[in-house]
């Protein structure tokens, strides 16, 4: 029972992450003329991990996100099973956030605004996928090195690791918007693609393989730097 709890709260956290980050994003937009709308965006995902890292993150460690638990997995965080469980529930989430979106939109009459329902892409780097493969990995990297040391028991940062979580999400967007719209999230790009179609699902595998690599680049990495710590 403690499992399946631990999965509905992975679930009901990506599909709130997918509501408000991609949901700001399709609002806004993303235009780099209009640096406000980068800054609105980048501030949603990052509140958002803030929101659910107190509000979950008792029950499930609020990873909503599967490269979060793929690095969670490679330092010995998690099982096998628990990881599998998980990702599925971050996608699944992040297809209903999706959905709950289209259906906001659509009944509000606001279609002209749905576009790629906030999905990533390549047209930041003309297209390229090897740079936006770069851009993931290093952003991913960035990203889960911080949770993995903020989360560790040596690190005793308390009730403030959610906040530093959270404003480390906004950093990497913040840069990754105008290149890829930044993923580090497979579920986060998922969700969004299904729905988008086109474009957004032949380059969904660059948001799938390089938050992963960044993840476990950063699991690895992270490892060696608190084995040297250790007395």
């Amino acid at each position: 029972m403690e499992s399946i709890r631990k999965y509905i709260a992975e679930f009901i956290g990506t599909m709130v992450l997918v509501i408000m980050g991609c949901g700001t994003a399709m609002l806004v937009g993303c235009d780099a003329v209009n640096g406000g709308g980068y800054i609105l965006t980048a501030l949603a995902f990052g509140l958002v991990i803030v929101g659910m890292a107190y509000c979950v993150g008792n029950i499930s460690g609020c990873h909503i996100n599967p490269a979060v638990s793929l690095g969670v997995l490679i330092s010995g965080g998690m099982n096998v099973k628990d990881f599998i469980f998980y990702v599925v529930s971050q996608c699944l989430g992040a297809v209903a956030g999706t959905g709950i979106l289209s259906l906001i939109f659509t009944l509000g009459g606001v279609t002209d605004k749905t576009g790629g329902f906030g999905s990533n892409g390549l047209a930041g780097v003309n297209g390229n996928a090897g740079a936006g493969l770069i851009v993931e990995i290093v952003l991913t990297f960035i990203f889960v090195l911080t949770i993995l040391g903020v989360t560790s028991k040596k690190a005793g940062h308390g009730s403030f690791g959610g906040l530093i979580i959270g404003f480390t999400l906004t950093l990497v967007h913040i840069l990754g918007i105008g290149l890829t719209g930044t993923s580090v999230n497979p579920a986060r790009s998922f969700g969004p693609a299904v729905f988008a179609g086109g474009d957004a699902l032949s380059s969904l595998w660059v948001f799938i393989v390089g938050p992963f690599a960044g993840a476990a680049l950063a699991a690895v990495v992270y490892k060696l730097l608190e084995g040297k710590t250790e007395k």
